[in-house]
């Protein structure tokens, strides 16, 4: 298993970002409204299941020094530098799944995922 995909550089070219969806920004917006303090959300990557990486997410009430910060419409989404070798060029989505509403994450780097859905590799 691959455990290191590159460093990341925002200076450099050739580098894509995140890019949220408008359905994404506007949930992440409504938690905002709906928490005091809630300035966004954070998207890291872990080593877990199958296929080597799971995403994580998790509320922001403060940005660490290493975050790099993605916007759409009022809507933030911090990365931390060192995960983005590995979700360059993702899309956050957030979707309806017959009663379930998730955040999906189309990313080109996952070479391949799990049955489940639940990880990537790269």
């Amino acid at each position: 298993m691959e455990t290191s995909a590159g460093t990341f550089d925002p200076n450099q070219p050739g580098w894509q970002g995140l890019h949220l969806t408008p359905e994404a920004a506007a949930h992440i917006r409504d938690l905002a409204e709906q928490q005091s303090g809630f300035l966004g959300v954070r998207l890291g990557i872990k080593q877990t299941g199958c296929a080597g990486f799971g995403y994580v997410l998790e509320t922001v009430t403060e940005p660490r020094e290493d975050d790099l910060l993605f916007e759409r419409d009022g809507a933030r989404l911090w990365v931390p530098a060192d995960a983005m070798p590995f979700i360059d060029g993702t899309e956050v989505d957030y979707v309806r799944e017959g009663l379930n509403q998730i955040f999906k994450f189309n990313n080109p780097k996952a070479q391949h995922e799990c049955g489940c859905g639940e990880s990537f590799g790269v």
